[in-house]
């Protein structure tokens, strides 16, 4: 599996990728996790946030398509935190041209490998560090459960918690920041003994202005 950028540059090369994409967020978000909020006619899951400005990493598998997945959105635009959960970060929200928000991961169910670290996931963590190295990204902020933090921190991105934890629904919300650089990369193909690059050689990357 390799991951592939897409942004508005190349989405028109990845069409058929993306909506597989959309429809693999819909299957595990609404139909798996119940989040029934989020269901669409078309059973393709897009929120405001899916921009122009959205960066999605596409993991794809040879022969099967795309299998995982993830998406990133610059904190200067409106992102989840910015928009919907301003509360979790007690000093504001980060909000500079180098840090980016991370959200919508996901790995499809027959590639999880229950009881053990996941490698399509680690493939698509290697591919967002990488992606962040390149593009001079130096953070990344993360609305997730609260149990990333203890995850985040076992492959050496050193989370940060820029708040209290927030109770929604069943769930426990935090905010986190996380320096994404050389270190965690390196740290992050140990861990799933990823020892080559990932991202997708020809994907053309779209320079910051």
């Amino acid at each position: 599996m390799q991951v592939h950028v897409v942004d508005a540059s190349n989405c028109f090369a990845y069409r058929e990728d993306l909506d597989s994409y959309f429809r693999l967020r819909h299957e595990i978000y609404v139909d798996e996790r119940g989040w029934h909020e989020l269901r669409r006619p078309d059973s393709r899951e897009i929120d405001p946030f899916d921009t122009s400005e959205a960066i999605h990493l596409l993991g794809i598998q040879p022969g099967r398509g795309v299998v995982a997945g993830s998406r990133l959105v610059p904190s200067l635009r409106p992102h989840l935190m910015s928009e919907i959960f301003p509360q979790l970060a007690d000093g504001g929200v980060p909000r500079r041209p180098d840090i980016y928000e991370w959200t919508r991961f996901f790995v499809a169910r027959d590639f999880r490998e229950p009881g053990r670290p996941c490698q399509a996931a680690g493939v698509i963590y290697c591919g967002i560090l990488e992606f962040c190295i390149q593009r001079g990204i130096s953070n990344l902020t993360i609305v997730c459960e609260d149990y990333w933090f203890d995850r985040l921190a076992s492959i050496g991105w050193c989370p940060k918690r820029l708040g209290a934890p927030f109770k929604c629904d069943d769930m426990t919300i935090i905010c986190v920041m996380v320096d994404v650089g050389p270190s965690a990369l390196a740290a992050t193909r140990q861990f799933y003994r990823i020892t080559d690059p990932v991202l997708w050689a020809d994907t053309p990357i779209k320079q910051p202005a």
